[in-house]
């Protein structure tokens, strides 16, 4: 599994790369097949406090998933990221477990 980290017009910190990985990694007990993550860090232009957007898709074997979320800080919005991938994938195992 690899995690791919692109920013957008900034460059990130080695404390905030750290912490994607350690989050996204954590989804692996969660579905086992995963080969990709493809994180996108941006900064909104408005004016609104949650302006931090963090987009995540994940490759699994014939699809891709996406989430995509605004928050205060990258933290945050990788944190909420990383809770709707978790149901995401639960979902997917058991769709995939009732088709065998």
């Amino acid at each position: 599994m690899k995690v791919n980290i692109q920013a957008v017009n900034f460059n990130v910190d080695r404390k905030l790369v750290d912490f994607i990985n350690e989050r996204l990694t954590k989804l692996e007990k969660y579905y086992d097949k995963i080969v990709t993550f493809d994180v996108f860090l941006k900064l909104d232009n408005g004016s609104d406090k949650e302006n931090k957007c963090v987009d995540v898709k994940i490759l699994v074997p014939g699809d891709e998933l996406i989430v995509k979320k605004v928050a205060k800080t990258f933290e945050e919005a990788v944190d909420l990221c990383g809770d709707s991938l978790e149901r995401l994938l639960l979902k997917r195992k058991e769709r995939i477990k009732s088709h065998l």
